[in-house]
């Protein structure tokens, strides 16, 4: 493997190169919001396990979450932020221009 190699495979966003966070980035960018239900489902997730990956992706600025009520039931709605959007294409970018070098 190349030195160039090397030095490309860590300017990864490890926040979003996570597994998980990647599903569910990927999940938000391909839509314009989706409730907190609907990532369990997609993502095969245990509630506590996407709570934290959420919580993650909040901090670092990358999705909002709003929490709701429809009727009398709540509801957690998440949503890519701008910033988000942006790490997530530069992430697709990354990986295109990476997967070119193996």
């Amino acid at each position: 493997m190349s030195r160039d190699f090397y030095r490309e495979i860590t300017k990864v966003d490890r926040l979003i190169h996570e597994p998980a966070r990647l599903a569910i980035m990927a999940l938000l960018y391909g839509t314009k919001e989706a409730d907190f239900l609907f990532i369990l489902r997609q993502t095969g997730l245990t509630k506590g396990n996407l709570s934290v990956h959420l919580s993650k992706l909040e901090e670092a600025g990358y999705i909002e979450i709003e929490k709701r009520f429809v009727g009398k039931k709540p509801q957690t709605l998440c949503r890519l932020t701008p910033k988000g959007q942006r790490a997530f294409e530069r992430y697709l970018e990354w990986s295109r221009n990476f997967s070119r070098q193996i």
